[in-house]
């Protein structure tokens, strides 16, 4: 844990406070001290893999733009949350029987413009590229909200990682700056409501309602703010208010809903394991140089397109995490074959990146078994 300071007043005359008692580094000061500590560990150890966590959104994604291209390293919170809301959304389009080619076509309302909020945005817009290889429109059917409402070009004082998602007014007829949740869901009629906003019951009685007269013949919803306090909507009241043939996702933790007659509403935990164990033993697993778009996109297209078309149906988005190994395993050869295909890989022990090329799909699924740690102790006592 790096400790910058804090402008908390309270913490700094609390006499049991354990940290830093000054104010918060900020600019220049602040990266410099991330800069030391970046090049002090792989100096060290310099085939580490720097895994980022709870930074402030501006330096969530200025870390990122600063050393992405120079270290092997990624940030969870960005990048991790981000594929495995892309992995529920593109299993989203499947539980809608549309196939995967259709995403780009979805509407989708993003409640949250923080790091995380953001961060699956990118990732969803790059996956959007990719399909239809038109970065131009690629953003047209995202709608982004922060607490002032919709987030549009005329909003004065925009943080400079949200411009790329705010809307120009002239093309959203009958939507303006800072119009309501409750206004856009009714005027775009989203395919997917999904949070990222850390404010409990954003998605209120109403809200839910409008998002069941979208259209949509499935519509989703993915409260992903944690904990359970902050989650835009309980799955009870997303079942109660939305309509029973939704897809729910979350952030918290929360039991299947018992629809009556024999019928469940199935809740899936949105949780970044799924993804960043993958990503980590990959990268190693390869010797990347460095963590790509390209990558991280293999590993959430790996793990929306696991589950089979029964749970599909269902509305079962994600694993049980009895199969977490085997996901694992998944996620990191497609890892694994991402980065030998961008030319990253520089191999890992004795096994060099033309060895790595040559491998299969299952060949790189059994070469990561193979390097997993599996916690299986030596008794301590001899036994007789």
């Amino acid at each position: 844990m790096l400790d910058v300071g804090t402008n908390n007043l309270k913490l700094i005359e609390d006499p049991l406070y354990l940290g830093l008692r000054q104010p918060r580094l900020e600019g220049e000061e602040y990266l410099s001290i991330i800069d030391e500590f970046i090049e002090a560990v792989l100096t060290r150890w310099p085939k580490a893999i720097v895994q980022f966590e709870d930074f402030q959104m501006k330096w969530a994604f200025e870390t990122l733009k600063r050393y992405r291209e120079r270290f092997c390293m990624f940030n969870d919170d960005v990048q991790g949350t981000a594929g495995v809301a892309l992995a529920g959304l593109l299993g989203t389009v499947r539980a809608q029987g549309r196939s995967l080619d259709d995403f780009p076509n979805q509407k989708i309302v993003v409640v949250g413009a923080g790091s995380a909020g953001l961060g699956v945005l990118s990732m969803a817009v790059q996956a959007v590229v990719r399909m239809t290889g038109n970065a131009e429109t690629a953003a047209q059917n995202f709608f982004l909200l922060d607490k002032d409402g919709l987030l549009t070009k005329e909003r004065k004082n925009l943080d400079p990682a949200a411009v790329a998602f705010a809307k120009d007014p002239g093309l959203i007829a009958g939507l303006r700056d800072g119009d309501s949740l409750l206004e856009v869901v009714k005027k775009v009629k989203p395919d997917v409501l999904l949070g990222l906003s850390g404010v409990g019951g954003v998605f209120n009685e109403e809200v839910l309602k409008a998002l069941r007269e979208s259209g949509s013949n499935r519509p989703a919803i993915f409260a992903m703010s944690n904990p359970t306090m902050n989650a835009e909507c309980t799955a009870v009241e997303a079942f109660k208010h939305a309509g029973e043939n939704i897809v729910f996702a979350s952030g918290s933790p929360f039991e299947n809903v018992q629809l009556g007659n024999g019928k469940v509403g199935y809740v899936n935990q949105a949780n970044n394991m799924y993804l960043f164990p993958g990503i980590g033993l990959g990268a190693l697993l390869s010797g990347a140089r460095i963590i790509t778009d390209d990558m991280l996109q293999a590993a959430a297209e790996c793990l929306a397109s696991y589950m089979t078309d029964q749970d599909i149906e269902k509305g079962i988005l994600y694993p049980s995490i009895n199969s977490i190994r085997d996901i694992t395993a998944e996620v990191g050869a497609s890892v694994v074959r991402a980065a030998v295909a961008e030319e990253v890989a520089e191999g890992y022990g004795k096994v060099d990146p033309e060895e790595l090329a040559y491998m299969s799909k299952e060949e790189t699924v059994e070469y990561v078994r193979r390097n997993m740690w599996y916690p299986n102790y030596s008794p301590l006592v001899q036994q007789k």
